[in-house]
């Protein structure tokens, strides 16, 4: 399998454990699957890939791997359910997922390779998988996309880069370097992201953010007076709850969201959600952005999801089939506050009291990347987020044999 000059680099290091940052799209699951493959290639070795879900495994690394050693012909057993392969000398490769990490005990490992482990509990490592390598003298390899200093990853990469410590390596290299993405598509991204995010994915820095998830927020710059006539076509942002059921209204046009209206109710429900936006907006096309969860039925509501509550209300409803991956949404806010041109193209009406609350408080659990929900500020937080990160998502879609950029605002057709 060849390998970039920064992927070699790693590859040829005779470093017990190495850790590498990484630029997205900078190729490192390859650089996985080829280490993976180096390992089993002796006889009777045990070798694991783990990353944060079972479910990731499999979508990022199992058709890729078993592609490519079922074209060498390497492989005796394929177990599907178990996602292993048995090799022909003996050699057992299993993907794992540490979502649920006590599972993962009571094995003896020769190579483990742990991805995005940045997002993978610490405790998945030091209280279960250092163990697995330690009667066979195991090797292993950790490979990420930074996320921020506040994070275990950044403690293991610093300790690699300490020469006391023998044992250990790191090497950092960003997206450009990986040689998969073009440079026009590079810059793009510059252009999409925050400057900070931009920084983290694309340029490997381990950026320190504080507590703050909408960092970027600046209540001089992204607060603004709202002026205009109410729009023809609302675009509504809405988490549900029972007390608050949240709402976040915007006015959207050239690519520019202005957030000029807000709907706070406490013990209250969908339907009288929708009545309180047919009530202020009562001629306006409304096309609502909610929380995906809420295509599941309740009893309460005589069998109604909901979705098809706001759609039996005469909205427009627009979600995805799932959850986005959190991350990829705050990104998304972030990005249209001010991205790294120093651009904001989002703006908040200073009556929206909520959601400026909301945009300066809510934050990540202490030592973490992770929102913490438990926050009082997070469902109109989340009503901001949906909306925004179906309008102006900053994640790629990628194609077969190249990346294609997402088409920004695609919603809006």
């Amino acid at each position: 399998m060849p390998l970039s000059k920064c992927q070699s680099k790693i590859f040829n290091s005779t470093s017990r454990f190495r850790v590498v940052a990484a630029g997205r799209r900078g190729g490192k699951t390859y650089l996985a699957m080829t280490e993976l493959a180096r390992a089993a290639r002796y006889p009777n070795k045990n070798v694991w890939y783990v990353s944060p879900s079972y479910r990731q495994s499999k979508q990022i690394m199992w058709d890729q791997l078993k592609g490519k050693l079922i074209a060498v012909n390497w492989i005796d057993k394929v177990n599907e359910s178990d996602l292993s392969l048995l090799l022909k000398n003996g050699s057992k490769i299993a993907l794992r997922g540490a979502d649920n990490f006590d599972s993962l005990r009571g094995v003896a490992l020769d190579f483990l390779a742990m991805d995005e482990f940045a997002y993978i509990d610490k405790r998945a490592w030091t209280d279960v998988l250092r163990a697995t390598l330690s009667d066979r003298q195991g090797r292993a390899l950790f490979i990420t996309t930074p996320s921020g200093t506040n994070n275990w990853a950044y403690d293991l990469f610093q300790r690699g880069k300490n020469p006391a410590d023998t044992h250990w390596q790191s090497f950092q290299y960003t997206t450009a370097e990986g040689g998969m993405v073009s440079l026009d598509e590079i810059e793009q991204a510059r252009q999409d992201l925050d400057e900070r995010t931009f920084r983290q994915e694309y340029e490997s820095s381990f950026e320190s953010y504080s507590n703050r998830c909408y960092y970027a927020f600046d209540i001089e710059q992204n607060v603004k007076q709202w002026d205009k006539p109410t729009p023809s076509i609302l675009h509504i942002g809405c988490d549900f709850n029972n007390s608050p059921i949240t709402a976040a209204i915007f006015s959207v046009d050239n690519g520019v969201m202005h957030l000029f209206d807000e709907i706070n109710m406490n013990t209250s429900n969908t339907d009288e959600l929708a009545e309180e936006i047919r009530n202020r907006y009562p001629s306006q096309k409304i096309i609502m952005y909610p929380d995906p969860s809420g295509k599941r039925t309740y009893t309460s509501s005589g069998g109604r999801s909901d979705h098809t509550i706001l759609t039996n209300a005469g909205f427009i409803v627009k979600a995805p089939n799932k959850h986005n991956h959190v991350r990829d949404g705050i990104n998304a806010v972030n990005s249209k506050l001010k991205n790294s041109l120093n651009v904001r193209t989002l703006f908040v009406n200073p009556k929206c009291k909520k959601s400026i609350e909301s945009l300066l408080k809510y934050s990540y659990k202490d030592g973490t990347q992770v929102p913490d929900k438990d926050n009082i500020h997070d469902h109109m937080a989340d009503s901001i987020r949906y909306a925004v990160d179906y309008l102006f998502p900053v994640k790629r879609v990628y194609g077969d044999d190249k990346l294609q950029p997402q088409r920004w605002g695609a919603a809006l057709a």
